[in-house]
């Protein structure tokens, strides 16, 4: 599709495979996949598919359904092997990622296999427009990929670039609509069901298997029943005969995802039961095909009193869940969103996730800034869901390796000419991908892959984009909401400060701020307890605002603006010093992106210039607003005698 930026596939990153001569062997629909793309890069640079004396060698040896290759190289050849399909068209893409040192020095062959099995975007495109929430709900690159005009779109060549893309950085699994789903999204799972199956075949080349985002109420509203109680035996077997016909139109169909009893969606409390008995529900429908229900865990009281300080909404998940811990079925999936609140630019670790060992749980990350930019400003997220997943939930096992489930992401794209809106916002997608595939790799090692995949290798562009990048996710915050307090940010559209935006809501974000102090008290002593909810060590660590980490102060304690902290400035003179040194930054970034200009091309280099010019005025705005709030509310002026106003 002419005008759409290739990002980390530019026709350039596959020069060193379109020079050389490659045998390819093997049958398979993805074999033919990874045949097409060698052929295609050998036509534009001089090389050739050969049936011997080959420079690299692409071998299926088995059919499974594996995703491990064996990579190496010795005597000057190449090799890459697998038993699986989709584990040769990995193989493809390691090779891409690896350019020309693929092809230097020998290297003894090792099995290269994903440490999750499920690495998945979720979309939350609506079909029809949403009065309300547009065409992609939290969606910050246009209109959806998928759907346009109340139906799927009819040239589906763009979802299969897109498809193209996300299996080069593993991404293996797509949900294509919203979690909030409206009337005519929930027709996709019965008279529209033809146009999922029409994206599920733009995506099949690439080892994308398509799920459905469903409503709970389906019996329903599809079905004409009186009752969707998860126990009622024609519930059952209404959701039998639709799951049949949904295998039937798309045989690798991976599952359902329901978002239920969550901010006014159906579920089973209406009927007295258990979330265990809602999500088996589904999944016994989805028992016989190989098909898993992932079941999401964001379920909260969003009409909460503010003048209630014992309600607690980070407290929600773990109280509702952690009892039905070993009554989900084996392909039933609790779906954890990373933190307790909503994706925040800071904010502890779920303590869900390491407490239903007898549950698969897959962790959810949020791709999609709707809390950090919003795709008007770079956030790199890479640093932060690193340190998610390598956090000692227990003191011990970390997040990755409870992530049993797999690992989710809203997602980021849509039909913006640069995928992602922001250019530099494709850097969280592939890092997404990339951290699934390993989640215990260094997300700097990915962002330098793909910038390599995507500008190229002129030393100072890579540089100059590493300087953009590393640090960005720490500049939004310390220009935004400090210490883990989180949200201050406009009601409902979320972009921009309004620090007492929700102060006074019911959707329980609040901040408790007055002239005294500011922070919210969870811990077991005084306050909602939530502290407790952690296993030791981290319980023991949270409880005390002497031992919690800084970064977290306000999300766990309500202290005074002179408290000192572990670096050993006052709450306050940290609030005033991070924001104008977070402005400072975005300043700099984007001077560094503006000596860029010779080395990008022009209209890639325009597009982010626009969005570094309302990235430096928003900031400018946060600082301003939360600095002269928190003057006014304390009454502790500046030690460096900045204007506070």
């Amino acid at each position: 599709m002419q005008g759409v930026d290739p990002a980390w596939l530019p026709e350039v990153a596959f020069r060193p495979i379109g020079t050389r001569r490659t045998l390819i062997r093997g049958s398979d629909p993805l074999v033919d996949t990874v045949r097409g793309e060698v052929v295609e890069a050998c036509e534009r640079f001089g090389g050739a598919v050969v049936p011997e004396d080959p420079d690299l060698v692409l071998e299926l040896t088995g059919d499974d359904d594996s995703e491990a290759f064996t990579y190496g190289r010795r005597d000057g050849r190449t090799t890459v092997t697998a038993s699986g399909a989709r584990g040769l068209l990995y193989g493809l893409f390691h090779v891409v990622r690896l350019g020309e040192a693929a092809f230097r020095d020998d290297v003894q062959p090792a099995v290269v296999k994903p440490q999750l099995t499920l690495r998945m975007l979720d979309h939350w495109d609506n079909v029809a427009v949403h009065p309300v929430m547009g065409q992609v709900e939290r969606g910050y690159a246009g209109g959806s990929l998928f759907w346009e005009d109340g139906r799927a779109r009819g040239d589906l060549d763009r979802v299969r670039r897109y498809g193209r893309l996300l299996a080069a950085c593993g991404i293996n699994a797509v949900a294509v609509n919203n979690v909030n789903v409206h009337a005519a999204e929930a027709r996709l799972l019965t008279e529209r069901l033809g146009e999922v199956a029409d994206i599920a075949g733009a995506l099949r080349p690439y080892g994308i298997r398509v799920h459905l985002s469903v409503t709970f109420a389906a019996p329903m509203v599809l079905g004409g029943l009186s009752t969707a109680d998860p126990l009622d035996p024609g519930v059952s077997a209404w959701w039998a005969e639709a799951t049949a016909r949904v295998y039937a139109a798309i045989p690798d169909f991976g599952g359902f995802v329901v978002k239920a009893d969550s901010e006014g969606q159906p579920g089973p409390f209406a009927y007295r039961r258990t979330h265990a008995e809602g999500a088996n529900l589904l999944a016994a429908a989805l028992e016989p095909y190989g098909g898993t229900v992932h079941w999401r865990a964001f379920v909260y009281d969003h009409r909460q009193d503010w003048r209630d300080r014992s309600t607690d909404r980070a407290r929600a998940a773990y109280d509702h869940f952690v009892p039905l811990d070993g009554e989900f079925a084996d392909n039933a999936v609790l779906q954890v969103k990373h933190g307790p609140m909503d994706f925040q630019v800071r904010e502890p670790v779920s303590p869900l996730i390491g407490a239903m060992p007898g549950t698969r749980l897959a962790v959810e990350l949020q791709a999609t800034q709707e809390y950090t930019g919003q795709q008007r400003h770079v956030c790199w997220l890479g640093p932060m869901w690193s340190e998610v997943l390598r956090f000692g939930i227990d003191g011990e096992s970390t997040v990755g390796a409870s992530a049993r489930g797999g690992l989710v992401a809203v997602s980021n794209v849509g039909d913006d000419p640069f995928w992602t809106g922001h250019p530099l916002a494709q850097a969280n997608l592939y890092t997404f991908g990339r951290l699934a595939w390993e989640p215990g790799g260094d997300p700097h090692r990915f962002l330098d892959e793909w910038i390599g995949l995507t500008f190229g290798s002129a030393p100072g562009l890579r540089k100059g984009l590493r300087s953009i990048l590393d640090g960005s996710w720490r500049t939004y915050e310390k220009y935004t909401a400090p210490l883990g307090v989180g949200f201050m940010v406009q009601p409902g559209h979320h972009y921009g400060p309004s620090v007492d935006g929700y102060e006074y809501s019911p959707w329980g974000t609040y901040h408790f701020a007055d002239r005294d102090g500011v922070g919210v008290d969870r811990s077991v002593a005084s306050g909602t307890g939530y502290a407790g909810q952690y296993e030791k060590p981290w319980a023991e660590v949270y409880e005390s605002a002497e031992t919690c980490p800084d970064e977290l102060l306000l999300f766990f304690h309500h202290v005074s603006y002179g408290h000192t902290l572990h670096s050993g400035k006052t709450v306050i003179q940290h609030i005033y010093d991070t924001h104008f040194e977070g402005v400072a930054e975005v300043e700099a970034a984007r001077e560094v992106w503006a000596s860029l200009a010779d080395l990008v091309d022009p209209a890639r280099h325009a597009r982010v210039t626009e969005r570094f010019e309302e990235q430096l005025r928003s900031a400018h705005e946060w600082r301003d607003q939360v600095n002269s709030y928190f003057f006014r509310k304390s009454g502790v002026p500046d030690v460096r005698g900045r204007t506070l106003y």
